[in-house]
């Protein structure tokens, strides 16, 4: 009886390698995301692929300390150590929101060896709001 041909397209039967370290990346765009209740920090290549990122939540903070800015040091510890490791110098920092989180993740990254082209305060303002409601009658 004659051995089965494995299929190339399924998973199972070819190794799946870790493209994490196959590519190096001379520049970068960190972005923080800073809100009252967390930092999320992602590092992305000039094109927009996600290379690395971290939160406070899953760097082992629960509940209010994952807004503080010690959670966003580390977050941002762990998200910037990695693309260290593939060869980045140079980034460019969008920070987003009103959070605790935002100058301590920015003092990281300083600190981190990566020069910085600009740093952007990304937050979305509102021109003019949101409707407000209908007024009350009684």
């Amino acid at each position: 009886m004659a051995k089965a041909i494995p299929r190339t397209g399924s998973r199972r039967n070819v190794r799946v390698g870790s493209r994490k370290s196959a590519c190096r990346i001379p520049k970068g765009v960190i972005h923080v995301q800073a809100s009252y209740n967390n930092t999320i920090v992602a590092v992305t290549d000039i094109s927009g692929q996600m290379v690395s990122w971290s939160s406070a939540g899953t760097c082992g903070f629960k509940g209010t300390r994952r807004g503080t800015s010690f959670a966003a040091q580390i977050a941002a510890k762990n998200a910037v150590r990695t693309v260290v490791d593939q060869g980045v110098q140079r980034a460019e920092v969008m920070i987003k929101g009103p959070g605790l989180g935002r100058d301590a993740a920015l003092q990281y990254i300083r600190r981190s060896g990566i020069r910085l082209t600009f740093v952007r305060d990304v937050t979305p303002m509102p021109h003019n709001g949101c409707r407000p409601p209908k007024k009350r009658r009684v």
